[in-house]
């Protein structure tokens, strides 16, 4: 695997990245209304929604309640009271009817709401048919509020008016708030106050979550892809900055991956295109059949090279842009093996090529992405074709449910210090590998993608033919 150190950085690379950062995130992060939002602004806005939300539903309930509690209290009224005004109605029939009225002004003044006397007829448009049905049946009715109450005396014309009974509309009894409004007062006032100082405690972490997520977002977008939210404190946004970290990891890789291929493509392009030129050159100064055929046959080889690139290329962007799911499906393994041997054999036409599975388990059968693994294990070949001297040795073996593939060629091998460097893209060796085997190192870093798609790996090491041995290594999914 002959090859050339990777091309340098450009010394711009800084301006590089922002560069397709901005083609990345086109849409600017926008302001927030009214410039920038401060965290009593956060505060204020969720206590005037939720304490808004909270007081509306309660003076709903309490509205509701109050309604249909109100025949509750009328009738617990109506009997609270009958005691009282049967005194004051014996009181009255004490005393001649023409001094009612004085007697009343008497005992009012021993109340503390108001009493009084009324004609009957007078009462016609301010009771309801209901409460003037009640009155004339000789019961206690009710007006409309609750706190005024009518009893006519006996069969007369005159009908007793107690009330009213509510401090609002008692003069006697407004001097001060009423015990009841004073306490749901105190209720509201202490519920308010908890609340706040719940909904702070709330806010707060989740403020810091937020201007995390927003300052590692604008980092990224200035092209430092570098820059990783920190750990949530709340679990509200916990998803969302571990998703933004795996985004940002993945746009990482993914320039990574687009500045390699990008350099990679740029310096193998150059030797083709350069030969190309060359040939071309020199049909324009020879006339000779033989020779301008034998530059015609040089500038196809060239054009398949750079087409043999191209693909590669794409195969190897492919694999690291989608990392698309294995589709696993069930294989009979000992006969994939020898097939996908026997399917690339005539590459290496002059080499001895054998094929062990000796060492597995008969009729073993085992799950494989059978359009991807085809393209670990045919790199691994191509790659013992080029660099074996005569023979090549393909193995499987099965143990601790882990399944190993080894492609051993007796070539020179692979120096210990360079066996998992050789799997990056677009490395390859120096020494003893050179240009004449073709390549441009992106088939092992195929070959490795493609194991780890199936939770696996592929290493390098000395094999027993005296050369190199790669090896596929994946968990079995048995059968």
């Amino acid at each position: 695997m002959t090859g050339t150190e990777l091309p340098h950085p450009e010394p711009d690379e800084k301006r590089h990245n922002q560069g397709l950062a901005r083609s990345l995130f086109r849409v600017s992060l926008p302001r927030w209304r009214g410039g920038r939002y401060s965290l009593s602004k956060l505060f204020f806005n969720f206590y005037l929604l939720a304490m808004g939300s909270f007081v509306a539903i309660a003076f709903t309930a309490d509205f509701v309640i109050s309604t249909a509690q109100r025949g509750i209290t009328d009738d617990y009224a109506r009997r609270f009271m009958r005691g009282t005004i049967t005194l004051i109605e014996d009181e009255l029939f004490r005393h001649p009817r023409s001094t009612w009225p004085k007697r009343i002004r008497d005992l009012d003044e021993k109340f503390s709401y108001k009493l009084g006397i009324v004609e009957r007829m007078t009462l016609d448009r301010t009771l309801t048919p209901n409460q003037v049905i009640k009155l004339d049946a000789g019961d206690i009715a009710i007006d409309h509020d609750g706190d005024i109450m009518y009893h006519r005396l006996g069969t007369s014309s005159k009908v007793l008016v107690v009330g009213p009974l509510a401090s609002n509309r008692n003069p006697e009894l407004s001097e001060r708030l009423p015990l009841e409004l004073r306490l749901r007062l105190l209720t509201w006032s202490l519920t308010g106050v908890i609340f706040g100082i719940a909904l702070w405690f709330w806010v707060r972490p989740v403020w810091r979550d937020l201007e995390a997520l927003r300052q590692t977002a604008r980092d990224l977008g200035d092209g430092d892809f570098e820059a990783r939210s920190p750990p949530a404190r709340s679990q509200l946004f916990a998803p969302l900055s571990d998703t933004m970290n795996n985004m940002a990891e993945r746009v990482q890789q993914l320039l990574a991956t687009h500045r390699e291929l990008s350099c990679g493509i740029t310096h193998e392009l150059r030797t083709p295109i350069a030969r190309m030129r060359f040939a071309l050159e020199m049909l324009k100064e020879t006339d000779e059949r033989v020779e301008r055929e034998r530059l015609w046959v040089m500038m196809e080889g060239d054009l398949d090279e750079l087409d043999h690139l191209i693909d590669t290329s794409l195969t190897y962007a492919r694999f690291e842009r989608e990392a698309p799911q294995p589709h696993f499906s069930s294989v009979p393994f000992a006969e994939w093996l020898s097939d996908e041997v026997d399917a690339v054999r005539l590459l290496g036409r002059d080499l001895k090529i054998t094929v062990d599975t000796g060492k597995l388990p008969k009729n073993l059968t085992i799950d494989l992405d059978r359009k991807a693994m085809p393209y670990a294990l045919r790199n691994l070949l191509r790659n013992a074709f080029k660099y074996a001297g005569t023979q090549i040795s393909v193995s499987g073996e099965l143990e601790n449910d882990l399944v190993r593939i080894h492609v051993d060629d007796d070539g020179i091998g692979i120096p210990a210090e360079e066996r998992e460097h050789i799997f990056s893209a677009f490395t390859r060796l120096d020494r003893s590998r050179d240009r004449s085997t073709g390549g441009y190192g992106l088939g092992l870093a195929i070959t490795r993608r493609v194991l780890e798609l199936h939770g696996g790996t592929a290493i390098a090491d000395a094999g027993p033919l005296g050369g190199a041995r790669f090896t596929l290594a994946w968990k079995a999914h048995q059968v």
